[in-house]
């Protein structure tokens, strides 16, 4: 037994700076495969934030298959572009199937779901609404 404090965080990783800049470059390859290797992807959903600026974000996530993210909404409007595997996005009351090499945009406050049909990752990105600053976005489960 370990004298140490517990650390109740010490699975997340320390974000790099920077993350936001005037040019940011990935390469996404190489951050999926070290969403797979980290501690969390054995829940079956792992995420990144790759960009964090005060009214945009993008959001490198990782899904196993049949992971799911159940419904929420955004106060800005949202891409979300399927960059490996099948996933479906529910919204308004359709399903949109989104295999690799996908996109698909939602509008301000559309409540939505996501499910990976096989194991998939995506990139989510929001923007806020002109002078608007982004909430403060909970991380996935």
């Amino acid at each position: 037994m370990s004298d140490e404090p517990h650390d109740d965080h010490q699975h997340r990783r320390p974000h790099t700076p920077p993350m936001a800049a005037p040019f940011l470059e990935f390469d996404l390859i190489r951050e999926l495969e070290q969403l797979h290797g980290e501690r969390d992807w054995n829940r079956g959903q792992n995420a990144k934030t790759l960009v964090k600026y005060d009214d945009f974000r993008v959001v490198l996530i990782a899904l196993k298959a049949r992971a799911r993210l159940p419904g929420h909404q955004n106060k800005g409007r949202i891409s979300i572009q399927t960059v490996a595997g099948h996933i479906l996005v529910r919204a308004e009351g359709r399903t949109f199937d989104l295999p690799r090499g996908t996109l698909l945009t939602l509008d301000q406050n559309l409540p939505h779901d996501v499910e990976a049909l096989e194991e998939s990752a995506f990139l989510l990105t929001i923007a806020w609404p002109q002078g608007g600053v982004a909430p403060q976005i909970p991380d996935i489960p």
